[in-house]
């Protein structure tokens, strides 16, 4: 089999494994959440802001090296389930934060935390797992580092396959370097997370980036420096018109700066977010 009948044959192996969700995702609009670390809280408890602001869901982080990645634990698994029901509100995604202080480029630890991360996705029902690429995991000018990242996520890219479960990559890489790392792992569930204030720090042109990643790209986080969303260098309208071309509808994670304060500001940006990105679009 060619590696073009290869892929086409993997893509229909994730949208099968996730059949149901996936289509919920295309037939809706957007669900606006909020990250576990910028919610200033670490677990279940995360949810329970996420409620006083009247988000959508948060994404929930693995866990610490200090903690163990306490989210492997079956019990702390039940408890952000537990109390998601309880709120009436979901757990989107799953972050592996900790991969900025141990890089899946040069730590074997990170690569057996991913493989669990995919354990912990399915628990939770979720589909998306952010690969964190900062600090010390940073892959710009690495070509060393960016090698040995493709060389891991060949190997992990089949499990992912298997078990309907997408790992999102965020770094500060461009649009294009990621999708050169995409085509040499050649598998659709390796994707970009893509984050617009990132990508503005750095200086790409964040709206022709989107549209360069459709198909590509499997969650947004949205902020901008030190300013509340919509004062500051991001145009969310023009955002919007990129994710309208490409098709994208799905969660857009908020991890912006609260500057007055987190639940005012929080607010603040879900009531600038709804009418550009409402939940029946």
């Amino acid at each position: 089999m060619g590696s073009a009948l290869r892929y086409a044959a993997a893509v229909a192996a994730v949208a099968a494994g996730w059949g149901p969700l996936r289509a919920a995702s295309e037939s809706r609009g957007f669900k606006i959440g909020a990250c576990e670390w910028s919610l200033q809280k670490a677990g279940p408890e995360a949810l329970d802001v996420a409620r006083e602001i009247g988000l959508d869901g948060i994404q929930a982080n693995m866990g610490s090296a200090a903690n163990r990645m306490w989210l492997r634990q079956p019990e702390m698994q039940q408890a952000y389930l537990e109390k998601a029901r309880r709120h009436g509100i979901e757990i989107a995604s799953l972050a592996l934060g900790e991969l900025n202080n141990v890089p899946l480029k040069s730590d074997p630890r990170a690569a057996v935390w991913l493989m669990d991360a995919m354990d912990v996705a399915r628990a939770l029902g979720v589909r998306v797992i952010l690969v964190a690429q900062f600090y010390k995991g940073e892959l710009k000018d690495d070509k060393a580092g960016v090698d040995r990242t493709v060389e891991i996520l060949r190997e992990i890219a089949p499990r992912a396959e298997r078990m309907g479960v997408i790992l999102g990559l965020e770094n500060y890489l461009s649009a294009a370097e990621n999708l050169d790392i995409l085509e040499r792992v050649g598998s659709p569930a390796v994707q970009v997370y893509y984050d617009v204030g990132n990508s503005t720090d750095k200086g790409y042109d964040i709206y022709a980036e989107l549209r360069a990643l459709k198909g590509r790209l499997c969650e947004l986080h949205f902020k901008d420096a030190g300013f509340l969303l919509g004062k500051g260098r991001v145009d969310f309208k023009r955002v919007r018109e990129a994710v309208d071309e490409i098709g994208y509808r799905g969660w857009i994670q908020i991890e912006a700066a609260a500057p007055n304060g987190l639940v005012p500001d929080y607010r603040s940006n879900l009531a600038f977010l709804r009418p550009l990105f409402p939940k029946a679009a």
